[in-house]
């Protein structure tokens, strides 16, 4: 659905027509039937009908949970020093996988390959999937579309852990307990701000937290994309203050750059080939970035050598190429320092989107491959095409229905609900999907002035130009 391409003439087009076809599953364009506030000619609206998208949700909590656990498997495997070269390449998918950089492979699988939870084993929680779980518990609980920020350092303290009172924790079988809560780097020093009182954004000032450059709000806060559908202005807003939790400067930018792809998301054009699709979300959100700042060379860097390579099957080219320019040469302003910051993931986040063409298991395999924190832009990626397939899509590219849809999430958080008392783990996806409809009639109605009715979303084509 290309809604930015029809802005201009869609509303004259749907007074002749009453009905334009945006996407050929679950999202039109339709005409308002009564003039706006100022009298003006009726505005259009894009119609996206609830059952579908709750199935994409669906898909969405399902191939990130895929994507993440995959990708942990070859976390930190290989971050471009001499004890942890060569990279990995499509060669080593199927070996038996190498310990991380601090010395540990892990324990829920030793070969390189997709790792599925059958039914009746719920997926574990994550950092990838647990935080954005506390932001869904929040919105639903306290019923509303934007949430403030004393509501998220409440809701941070009530569900995660601090370092003195987590459980103790065995990775493997014989290791020694050791307290962990789930909290590393940006985040853990966000959680122990908060603590002390303080609110985002100021949790991410660099003032107050030195690893404000990593990783972390890339993995907290892409569904708010999601709760914002085609509206990119509301979905930057709601996100604004999860995203200034742990980042600042270039990684908010990043953050956001996935938080735009997953709002685009219900916007792309179904009749594209699915590689073009992609291209065309990921070209969109690289108008949210600023162009004199790495994040926005770094796309074009990418993006070029990308096309320029003829053979679309060795992204491994592509990935050598960003860690020579990135990591060895420091171009483009980036100065690389951690494995764990935003920048270097977020170029190699952008080989896999694109040679990975939309495919779910080959973007998720290469992404498991490309090296530094693998987990997080793949599980990024497996949640954006789960939500673009649906969750029979998900299955259908696995060939199985024998895939959990249950979750664990006090495997790392605390204080929820049991949604699922008679099964293991605290929550299904079906669940979590239906959840955040409710949620997403808040958004609609009160941050986009559009219309929710049982069955579809009406939402005003003029708020979407930005």
């Amino acid at each position: 659905m290309l809604i930015c391409f029809a802005l201009l003439g869609c509303s004259e087009q749907a007074k002749q027509d009453q009905s334009v076809h945006a996407e050929a599953d679950d999202t039109q364009v339709v005409a308002a039937q009564a003039e706006d506030e100022q009298g003006s000619q009726p505005a259009a609206f894009v119609e996206i009908d609830k059952q579908a998208y709750q199935q994409r949700l669906q898909g969405f909590w399902l191939g990130q949970s895929i994507a993440n656990w995959t990708g942990l498997i070859t976390e930190m495997d290989k971050v471009g020093t001499p004890e942890t070269m060569p990279f990995y390449t499509d060669q080593d998918w199927g070996s038996k996988d190498l310990p991380a950089m601090w010395g540990e492979g892990v324990p829920h699988s030793d070969v390189i390959d997709f790792y599925l939870e059958r039914e009746g084993v719920p997926w574990g929680a994550d950092d990838d999937t647990d935080i954005e779980y506390i932001y869904l518990h929040l919105h639903h609980q306290l019923q509303t579309a934007k949430l403030t920020a004393e509501q998220i350092k409440q809701g941070w303290l009530k569900h995660t852990y601090s370092e003195d009172d987590a459980p103790l924790f065995k990775k493997f079988a014989d290791s020694e307990p050791v307290k962990e809560n789930f909290l590393w780097e940006s985040n853990e020093r966000a959680r122990i701000l908060m603590a002390q009182g303080m609110l985002p954004p100021e949790t991410s000032e660099a003032k107050n937290n030195a690893k404000y450059m990593m990783i972390d709000a890339q993995l907290t806060t892409e569904f708010f994309g999601l709760l914002a559908p085609v509206n990119v202005a509301v979905a930057k807003d709601i996100a604004y203050l999860p995203i200034r939790v742990a980042a600042n400067h270039e990684s908010a930018q990043i953050a956001n750059f996935y938080v735009v792809m997953h709002s685009l998301a219900s916007s792309v054009d179904k009749d594209l080939p699915i590689a073009e699709q992609g291209i065309w979300l990921a070209t969109q959100a690289r108008k949210h970035l600023n162009d004199n700042d790495y994040p926005a060379k770094m796309f074009d860097f990418v993006l070029a050598h990308y096309r320029n390579n003829p053979d679309k099957q060795n992204w491994e080219v592509t990935r050598d190429a960003v860690y020579q320019r990135y990591q060895l040469e420091q171009a483009d302003g980036y100065q690389y320092k951690d494995p764990f910051e935003a920048g270097i993931n977020y170029a190699a986040s952008l080989v896999s989107w694109f040679y990975g063409q939309g495919d779910v298991k080959r973007t998720i395999q290469i992404g498991s491959l490309s090296g530094w924190d693998s987990d997080n832009p793949t599980a990024t990626w497996g949640g954006l095409l789960g939500f673009l397939h649906g969750i029979d899509g998900v299955k259908s590219a696995f060939a199985s229905d024998n895939i959990s849809d249950t979750y664990w999430i006090h495997r790392t958080r605390r204080n929820f609900p049991d949604h699922t008392p008679t099964k293991d783990g605290e929550d299904s996806f079906a669940l979590m999907a239906e959840r955040m409809l409710s949620i997403i009639d808040l958004v609609v109605v009160e941050k986009m002035q559009g219309r929710s009715d049982a069955n579809k979303w009406q939402i005003p084509v003029a708020l979407n130009t930005k």
